[in-house]
């Protein structure tokens, strides 16, 4: 998604259409679902056949409902983006609240979305017991995904997709003389190893932390065998129905233990920042930040949670005016998110600090790469 959300950000199109509809993960919630996006359509109808002329209003229309006749609601999330131009249309189902409505501009709205995914801890979780395992991928506290075979992201895949059952000859209760303690614990070793090199193999591609959820013996085993113990920022013991609860029933299970993950983040983001002003290599100054967020110079975005700047911003003078009216001419209603923008774009991370380690006085900072 942040690869969209780059690329999104990167387009220029006159008109560049962007709709965000508030949709349901179940039934029968979901079923209102394609009336919420009929009457989010209905509102870019209108607009598109006034602000422009029949044949770009048309083309861009027909790009829309070319994608979203035949859209299955069943998959939906909380949010449904629609980002048309007349060249494309791309469609993403979001983990997130947004408002609903529809922009048109030259660009497409992403500020929002690259916020709230900037501020999420995006992480899988890996689900053992002695015969299977599964990957559910989450934001926060909701899920995104649990991977099953026919998940986009297993195709191809070297190694096996999940859920991945425990085939091994061995199983506790075989008849035979390989029922030992010793030889049960080899196998689980075994196993285990199999479901690490398919979660390496999809976190090369996302490079999500871990949070590992089982009994105290198989998270034991599991850590022996992994290749890359650092990537698990939490271990769950306690979580009963691994294999029969749904996905929503483990994350909401791991919620204490993320909690404990963002924490040590904040705590270690302190000592970042007091380590970068003592190299003199921190800017606090709204400015300042803006200027070197443009030109590439952010390492990491520190922002106090829920902070909103209204300013002018002049890209080409590298400017940014604080206003304290969001709705004057040439104010931009968020420059905060527009610096977050600019350091994600350019290879830099943000981070969201609780309102009691960054106040009012400081509310933003930036740890530059120079």
């Amino acid at each position: 998604m942040k690869a969209t959300l780059k690329s999104l950000r990167e387009t220029k199109a006159n008109p560049a259409v962007s709709i965000f509809v508030k949709t349901h993960r179940e039934h029968p919630a979901n079923d209102k679902d394609p009336i919420a996006l009929k009457n989010q359509l209905k509102i870019v109808e209108e607009r598109l056949t006034n602000e422009y002329d029949k044949r770009t209003a048309t083309t861009i229309l027909d790009n829309i409902h070319a994608k979203t006749d035949e859209l299955n609601h069943n998959y939906n999330l909380d949010t449904l983006a629609i980002f048309a131009s007349a060249d494309d249309v791309q469609i993403i189902r979001m983990p997130l609240d947004t408002p609903e409505r529809v922009v048109i501009s030259d660009r497409f709205a992403t500020r929002d979305l690259v916020r709230d995914m900037a501020s999420a801890v995006h992480y899988y979780t890996v689900v053992l017991t002695r015969d299977s395992a599964r990957l559910i991928e989450a934001a926060n506290d909701r899920v995104v995904t649990e991977l099953t075979k026919d998940s986009d992201s297993q195709n191809n895949m070297e190694n096996i997709p999940f859920p991945i059952e425990n085939n091994s000859l061995y199983k506790t209760g075989d008849a035979g003389s390989d029922r030992s303690a010793d030889k049960e614990n080899s196998y689980l070793k075994e196993f285990f190893n199999q479901v690490d090199k398919s979660v390496q193999e999809l976190w090369g591609d996302h490079k999500m932390p871990l949070v590992i959820v089982g009994d105290a013996r198989n998270i034991s085993y599991y850590n022996e065998v992994c290749d890359r113990p650092d990537n698990i920022i939490a271990t769950v013991s306690n979580l009963t129905e691994l294999e029969e609860g749904s996905a929503q029933h483990i994350i909401d299970g791991v919620q204490e233990a993320v909690e404990g993950y963002r924490t040590s983040l904040h705590e270690a983001a302190l000592g970042e920042i007091d380590k970068a002003r003592g190299a003199n290599m921190l800017s606090t100054d709204l400015q300042d930040v803006y200027r070197a967020a443009f030109q590439g110079a952010g390492e990491t975005l520190y922002v106090r949670r829920g902070y909103i700047q209204p300013a002018k911003v002049d890209e080409k003078a590298q400017t940014l005016t604080m206003s304290d009216d969001p709705a004057a001419d040439g104010v931009t209603d968020d420059a905060v998110g527009l610096i977050i923008e600019h350091v994600i774009h350019n290879g830099g991370k943000a981070v969201f600090m609780p309102k009691e380690m960054m106040g009012e006085d400081q509310p933003i900072a930036l740890v530059t790469r120079y």
